[in-house]
Parts: structure tokens; sequence; C-alpha cells
């Protein structure tokens, strides 16, 4: 044994300073992904089909705001297809929603495991 050793322990060596802003550079990013996702929620979106027959309106939270539907579309004998087109609109909407929050939170999230 060496009796010049100390081990170190309890020395004050500036680590505290680095794992203080890195909490502040967490809690920093965290507002931010906070405020992207409000942002997200608050984005109207709109989804269609059938050539534009049918129109679905959603905010970023995946809440229905509104159904669009030319009258030409609605046919009482084909009340299925109406009911398809429907769906497809829905669909081409969250799919909208799903790739914008994609690209926005992404970048959060970039290599962290799942």
């Amino acid at each position: 044994m060496s009796k010049g050793f100390r081990g170190g322990f309890g020395q004050k060596s500036g680590g505290g300073n680095s794992m203080q802003r890195m909490m502040q550079q967490a809690q920093q990013l965290q507002r931010e992904m906070a405020k992207e996702q409000e942002e997200l929620e608050a984005t109207v979106f709109e989804g269609t089909s059938g050539g534009g027959m049918v129109k679905v309106t959603m905010q970023g939270s995946k809440k229905v705001t509104g159904v669009e539907l030319k009258p030409e579309v609605v046919d009482p004998d084909d009340v299925e297809m109406l009911q398809d087109l429907i769906v497809a609109a829905i669909n081409d909407c969250t799919s909208k929603i799903d790739a914008v929050s994609e690209e926005k939170m992404g970048k959060y999230t970039a290599g962290l495991p799942m």
C-alpha cells in the first residue's frame, strides 16, 4: 500500500456541476418536448378519400372534429361504400398525424432503447 493514495472519494472534483448541467439539459429537453406535443395536439389535420368526396378533420390528439360528405357520395342504396370511405378518410388523417408526430417527436427519442 502506498501512503500517498487517498482514494479520491468525498473530494470535490467538479463532477457535481456536470451532473447539475445534465439535469438542467434534461429538464429543458422535457419542456421542449411538452411544448411540441401541445402544438401537435392543437394542430388540425385533414384526411380525404374518394377523390375528396369525404373529408375528415382531426386534432393532433386524434380527436375527430369534423366530417364532410359531398352530396353525390351519399347513396342510400350503397351505405357500405360510404362507411368505407369515411374509415379510409379517418385512416388517412391518422397516418398524417403519425408522420408529423414521428418527425417532431422522433428527434427526442432517437437512439433511446424501446
